[in-house]
């Protein structure tokens, strides 16, 4: 297997703090909170992106249009990402006191890095990455990957060595190459299967009728996605805040549960940017992936402590972590979900 890159988020240890530098912060607590910010008594809180504004926040657009913030008494500002944007160093530095990530992996690699961030929440209950290839030569389980190629990111090639490592498939069996954004590789025959996110239902049409998808969670390989983060001090001092945040949050997506095309309408309302037509094919598997089986019995956000530590486990074992394997208590905590399954749970 041939691979670039062998991180999935793209954040290491030099990285972050090179980030944090760069914003004359390296030394800078993460506990700066706007509080009280207006004479009603609300708290403003950023939320910093991981990537640019989609429909992975439709719930958090829908609190702040429907007043549910409001009537928390939180006055959420969006920052998005994107390329050239390090939002974890963000967080860290107090410029935003929350933010959203991708994928899990991504916070146990800062942690490691010496990052003082935490998960209080999960937006995704599956990691909606998946492989796609096509009928005529399908990959439905990890064992038809052998002999054949796959294109992936590059930083998501160590998430295909930890797809190969967990199915007892050797690296050489398989040959890695890197793709872009788009699924061309696939359609002319130079890969039998490329990588994307379920959700992302524009680039995917592309494929048609003929697509089969293996989703790396039914792999063996379960993460989060759209993980909720803040960093130490904000949780030690502004944990009261947090959990209204957490609470909007929760009845923003519970919203969008029940009124789907209400939902995309403020979406597309807040960000003209995006198509109404393709939110609507998107809402669907938006939805399917923040509610499950898991929310239906421990609400909108839920994540367990057992599903943190295999993820350690698997990136541990594939050497990922350059400043020391954090443990669960370093990458995740349950005390803002327990301060909010009243709401919460209503709306699973």
């Amino acid at each position: 297997m041939t691979s670039k890159d062998n991180r999935t988020s793209g954040i290491s240890r030099r990285q972050t703090l090179q980030g944090l530098a760069a914003l004359g912060l390296a030394g800078a607590s993460g506990g700066a909170f706007v509080s009280a910010a207006h004479a009603q008594g609300t708290t403003k809180i950023n939320m910093q992106l991981g990537w640019l504004a989609s429909n992975g926040l439709i719930g958090e657009v829908v609190a702040k249009r429907e007043g549910f913030y409001a009537e928390e008494g939180i006055e959420l500002e969006i920052t998005p990402g994107g390329p050239g944007v390090d939002g974890v160093a963000s967080v860290a530095a107090g410029r935003s006191q929350v933010g959203q990530l991708s994928s899990s992996p991504s916070l146990m690699l800062a942690r490691s890095a010496g990052i003082p961030v935490k998960a209080f929440a999960a937006g995704y209950q599956k990691h909606p990455f998946t492989y796609f290839s096509l009928e005529d030569a399908a990959i439905r389980k990890p064992e038809d990957m052998i002999g054949k190629t796959i294109a992936t990111q590059p930083t998501a090639m160590i998430l295909l060595r930890a797809l190969l490592a967990k199915n007892g498939i050797a690296e050489d069996q398989v040959e890695a190459v890197n793709m872009g954004s788009d699924m061309n590789q696939l359609l002319t025959g130079q890969a039998q299967a490329v990588t994307g996110w379920l959700t992302n239902t524009n680039a995917l049409k592309v494929l048609g009728d003929g697509r089969v998808d293996m989703m790396l969670w039914d792999t063996g390989i379960q993460l989060y996605a759209n993980v909720y983060y803040t960093t130490d001090d904000v949780l030690a001092e502004h944990g009261d805040a947090l959990a209204s945040y957490l609470t909007g949050s929760a009845r923003g997506w519970g919203w969008a549960k029940e009124n789907p095309e209400g939902a995309v309408d403020h979406l597309v309302a807040e960000y003209p940017n995006l198509d109404k037509a393709s939110e609507m094919e998107a809402i669907g598997p938006v939805l399917g992936f923040s509610f499950n089986e898991t929310t239906a019995g421990e609400g909108w956000g839920a994540m367990n402590r057992d599903n943190w530590a295999a993820q350690i486990e698997t990136y541990a074992s594939l050497d990922q972590f350059e400043g020391g394997t954090p443990t669960i208590e370093d990458v995740m905590t349950l005390d803002i979900l327990s301060a909010t399954e009243g709401v919460r749970k209503k709306v699973g």
